[in-house]
């Protein structure tokens, strides 16, 4: 695992749209689960922060002060519903020695054209812009967007070439999340029949065995066919990328396939798709793009076809467009993970503002109690220290009201009293 280390980060090197905004925290890296985790933590305090309660937010510059006081690891900026701001967060793509990056966060850098940074373990990248994040699904494998109720690590780092500044770029966000996020995720998934081979749990997949030829027709047949058999043909017509397309067929292959991945290739190795791409390496553990493309194919398949002798009379069909499906995007493992640990910041918080209740009232009780010792004060002895006071000094009663130090005590707090 790559060693975080403490980032300090000046105004100047970050664009002003973040910068002017009081929605800064920092974070301190501490180890749960056998993890290291990114805990915020509320600037010039250091007691546990929130990403959805701005009191424990602040402006840039004591978030960045309270980091060179070596009180916390780095600073972060969080996102809300009332500003613009989406940030796109690609992790695990980037070696940090070489700073060689996949090909898939490559092509979201430059699309996107915007500020971006180096996260502080260096093996990733935070791009931040302007737009509204599209409904549906906001994370697939290492590809991350926010735009409400969260907080990203800021470094400074900017990367060579990338605007210095925030900038609208809805278009290409929505073609991002459609192609790396909501198509890999949905995936080209059929509608159940007696064909079809749900997995659950573990990930199973049926013994098809289908010749290639037979495969090939079958698909051609099927209620999609017309789409199988354009992606075949190397029209990538309807997609926003050759990309996209890939993934497309790949997804049909692999429910036409039950998921084996050397028929897989072996197919599409056959198609108009077919380009050198296909066997480059794009990625730091040294997968070629056409390897990478397939294994997600696999991954985001959740329903293969069933060759059992069944009637064949209707034939399972595979969707093969992203918005024509509405999916349920909830991941309840992730969210139930998200909400132990939101309990535990939050119990931890109530804690600590309980202690410092008490602290007040303990600090209350004691003024109090010097108060009632002070009121009750012999008048008689008052009066007589103030009449000695006055005569050394060669004053008035009222004089030595004046300068009586015990005189003045005795007027204020008769004053409250008032």
């Amino acid at each position: 695992m790559t060693k975080e280390t403490t980032t300090f980060v000046t105004q100047k090197n970050l664009p002003p749209e973040l910068v002017e905004r009081d929605q800064w925290v920092c974070w301190r890296s501490e180890k749960r689960d056998g993890k290291q985790t990114k805990i915020p933590v509320v600037p010039g305090e250091g007691s546990f922060a929130s990403s959805t309660d701005p009191y424990t937010w602040s402006d840039f510059e004591t978030a960045r002060s309270f980091v060179e006081a070596t009180r916390a690891d780095g600073i972060g900026f969080v996102f809300t519903a009332e500003d613009p701001i989406v940030g796109v967060d690609l992790d695990d793509c980037r070696d940090p020695e070489t700073g060689d990056i996949d090909d898939d966060a490559q092509d979201i850098i430059e699309r996107l054209d915007s500020y971006t940074e180096i996260s502080p373990s260096g093996t990733g990248y935070h791009v931040l812009i302007k737009g509204e994040l599209p409904e549906g699904r906001n994370r697939r494998g290492h590809i991350e967007l926010y735009d409400t109720a969260r907080f990203f690590t800021v470094t400074g780092d900017r990367v060579d070439d990338t605007s210095g500044q925030v900038k609208r770029r809805q278009d290409a966000l929505e073609a991002i999340h459609r192609e790396y996020v909501q198509l890999h995720s949905e995936e080209e998934e059929p509608e159940r029949d007696e064909h079809t081979s749900v997995r659950e749990g573990a990930k199973t997949t049926p013994d098809v065995a289908l010749e290639d030829d037979e495969l090939l027709k079958k698909a051609k047949n099927a209620s999609n066919g017309s789409k199988f058999e354009r992606l075949w043909n190397g029209n990538t017509a309807g997609y926003d990328s050759n990309s996209e397309a890939d993934m497309a067929l790949s997804c049909l292959l692999a429910f036409w396939t039950g998921g084996d991945t050397a028929q897989m290739d072996t197919l599409f190795r056959q198609s108009g798709l077919l380009r050198a791409k296909w066997d480059e390496v794009h990625y730091a553990d040294g997968s070629t793009y056409g390897e990478k493309t397939i294994e997600r194919a696999v991954e985001a398949t959740s329903e293969y076809y069933d060759p059992s002798p069944r009637d064949e009379s209707t034939q399972s069909k595979l969707e093969t467009e992203p918005e024509s499906r509405d999916v349920d995007t909830a991941e309840p493992d992730r969210q139930s993970a998200y909400l132990i640990e939101k309990n535990q910041l939050l119990s931890t918080r109530v804690s600590e503002l309980e202690a410092t209740i008490e602290q007040k009232d303990e600090r209350i009780a004691e003024l109090e109690a010097k108060v009632e010792v002070l009121t009750a004060e012999p008048s008689g002895q008052s009066d007589e220290d103030d009449r000695g006071q006055g005569q050394r000094t060669g004053g008035t009663e009222d004089n030595s009201d004046n300068t009586s130090l015990l005189g003045r005590t005795r007027r204020l707090f008769s004053g409250n009293s008032e």
